[in-house]
Parts: structure tokens; C-alpha cells; sequence
């Protein structure tokens, strides 16, 4: 089978790309950054540095694949927004098109539950649940591009679409990465009364369900499916874990919810104020996501693609922790 991945370079892609070439099939890895094509082709994945808002390359390099995994995305919880509408938006419908020219047999795209969350508590999130008012640009972008994708499967494109909660594995760049250097210092209060709960996906999880999407009968197509670890967690005892393992001391300071946010909302205001401005050290979608309830219901990718998480977020996090220490040695 041939396919074609877009952010080859990225956790997820990077990790499908190696699932997809250990399994036999004929893999090009497109993306941007060379260190991590070269790996890729340290292991005989074929590379391709390619930016996907160049349409005509896009549709070029297309020709001949049979499946298309679109996982590129500016993932960032910060920054200009012109810059998530053209690799979101512009990217995502340039993939659409690149698709239907070349008669790619499906296309399998990553979306993102970031769509669903304002700054509430949001519990067993179903995928037809109301949305709310975008709070992100990123959300904002990634709910436009769902619209290309839509706009794709109305032309006649075989698509499905994914959207994976919270990633963490080893390769983790966003979520554990973040907040380790925060707990090694021991500046990390805990936000809100640290009872929340949230769901976490092992990233192999996740491969899992972008190869069910692959194969899915055709009553999926046009779809979109929530994917989790479908265990919620209680995320600062979680915390708490990860110091203990790597012996930083545990957050002991509590800031309410109400206070963190007008912390957050205070930096938001100043930073937006700085042209290209670093993300702030707080923000409101940060604070909500590490305070409030935050599930999704995956009942929908349990019954029509028979997902099922294999890696449970105990061995998924020792896993993480394993790479991480060998890593960063002390």
C-alpha cells in the first residue's frame, strides 16, 4: 500500500510513519524540518521537505499514493493568526485538492477536540455536541479546515477525520515537555482545587485509530471520531506521579480558578500588545485545561471503527518516563 504523511516531522506523524513502514507499505514522510526527515530516512522512510501551502508541489507529490494521512497542522496555543489560517486552513484545503486530482482512494485527516472547550468544564463531549464560540486560534483554524475537509467529502473524496485528545509517548513534545521544566524549578502552583480530571491518549493509541480509519467500511466516511485513552484521569495526581519518578518536589501552592484566570487574562493583554510577542508563561486556555474537567465520550470510534486502546495511560506514562530520563541524564 502506498501512502503519503503529512507532518512526517511531527510526534504523531513521525509515529505513524514508522508504524505504517514497519507494517510493509510504501511511506513518504512530508515535512519541514530536516533533522527529523533525515531520521526518517535513517530508516529507510523516503522524505520529502515540502511546506503544504505550496499547492502545485503538493499536487505532484500526491500522484500515485492511495492513502493520505494529514496531520501537519501549527499546533501552538499562542501566536499570529495569519499564520495558523494559512497552515490550518489554506494547508488543510490544499491537501483536499492535491487529493481529488489524484484520485487518492481516502484520505484520513487529524483534526482536534480543541474545537469543543471554552473556559467551562466540559464532560463526555460528543462529536455532534453544540460547539461553542472557538476560543483559540488554533481551534478557530482547525474548525475551518474540518469545513475544507467537508467541502472535499462533498466533491466525492473518501474521507475521516479523527480528533485526538491530549498526546503523550514518548516523542511528546507539547504536553509532559512543557511542564517538566516548570515542576524541576518548583514554580508550578496547582490551579484550581486539583480534583479535575482529564483525558490523556497514548500516542500508539492513536496510531491504532488512524490505521481504523484507513480500512473503516463506508458508512464512516464523512465522519469525525473522538480518540482518547477513555480512562479520564485526575491530571495534578498524575503530576504528582511524574515528580516523585523524576524527584522534583510536588506543587504545594494553590491559586483558586478565578484568580488564575484574571492572572492569565492580565498577560494575555500585555503580551498581545508586543508585536511578535513570545507565548505568555499563562494563558486562559492553559489555566482552563490544568483546572477544569475536560472528556470526551469515544462510544462513536468503540462501535464503527473498533477502536480500542491498547496501551493504558499507567504503561503509556511509564513509557514516557523511561524516554525521558535516558534523554536528559542527570
Amino acid at each position: 500500500m502506498k501512502a503519503l504523511v503529512t507532518g512526517a516531522t511531527g510526534f504523531l506523524g513521525g509515529a505513524l510513519s514508522r508504524r505504517l513502514h514497519g507494517m510493509g507499505w510504501d511511506v513518504t514522510g512530508v515535512g519541514r524540518n530536516p533533522k527529523k526527515l533525515n531520521e526518517l530516512e535513517d530508516l529507510s522512510i523516503r522524505p520529502l521537505q515540502l511546506d503544504i501551502k505550496n499547492k502545485v508541489e503538493l499536487i505532484s507529490t500526491f500522484k500515485g499514493q492511495e492513502i493520505v494521512f494529514h496531520c501537519a497542522a501549527f499546533p501552538s496555543p499562542w501566536g499570529n493568526y495569519e499564520k495558523f489560517y494559512q497552515a490550518n486552513v489554506i494547508g488543510t484545503r490544499n491537501v483536499v485538492q492535491a487529493c481529488l486530482e489524484n484520485k487518492v482512494k481516502r484520505l484520513v485527516y487529524v483534526s482536534t477536540p480543541s474545537i469543543y472547550f471554552n473556559y467551562n468544564l466540559r464532560t463526555n463531549v460528543k462529536e455532534n455536541d453544540p460547539l461553542p464560540e472557538p476560543i483559540s486560534n488554533y481551534a478557530h483554524t482547525k474548525l475551518l479546515a474540518e469545513e475544507e475537509i467537508d467541502k472535499g467529502f462533498a466533491n466525492g473524496l473518501a474521507v475521516i477525520s479523527i480528533r485526538p485528545r491530549a498526546l503523550i509517548g514518548e516523542g511528546d513534545t507539547v504536553i509532559f515537555p512543557r511542564l517538566i521544566p516548570r515542576l524541576r524549578s518548583g514554580r508550578l502552583p496547582i490551579l484550581g482545587d486539583g480534583e479535575n480530571i482529564v483525558d490523556l491518549t497514548y500516542i500508539e493509541n492513536v496510531v491504532d485509530a488512524l490505521l481504523l480509519c484507513a480500512e473503516s467500511p463506508a458508512n464512516t466516511l464523512g465522519k469525525k471520531y473522538n480518540i482518547t485513552n477513555g480512562e479520564p484521569v485526575k491530571i495534578w495526581r498524575l503530576i504528582e506521579r511524574i515528580c516523585d519518578e523524576l524527584n522534583y518536589p510536588r506543587p504545594r501552592r494553590r491559586i483558586p480558578y478565578r484568580a488564575a484566570d484574571a492572572v492569565a487574562r492580565t498577560l494575555e493583554f500585555i503580551y498581545s500588545l508586543i508585536p511578535f510577542s513570545p507565548e505568555p508563561p499563562l494563558t486562559r486556555l492553559s489555566v482552563s485545561m490544568m483546572a477544569n474537567n475536560s472528556t470526551l465520550d469515544i462510544s462513536a470510534a468503540r462501535n464503527e471503527l473498533g477502536y480500542q486502546p491498547k496501551v493504558s495511560i499507567e504503561e503509556g506514562v511509564q513509557r514516557f518516563l523511561k524516554w525521558w530520563k535516558e534523554k536528559n541524564p542527570k
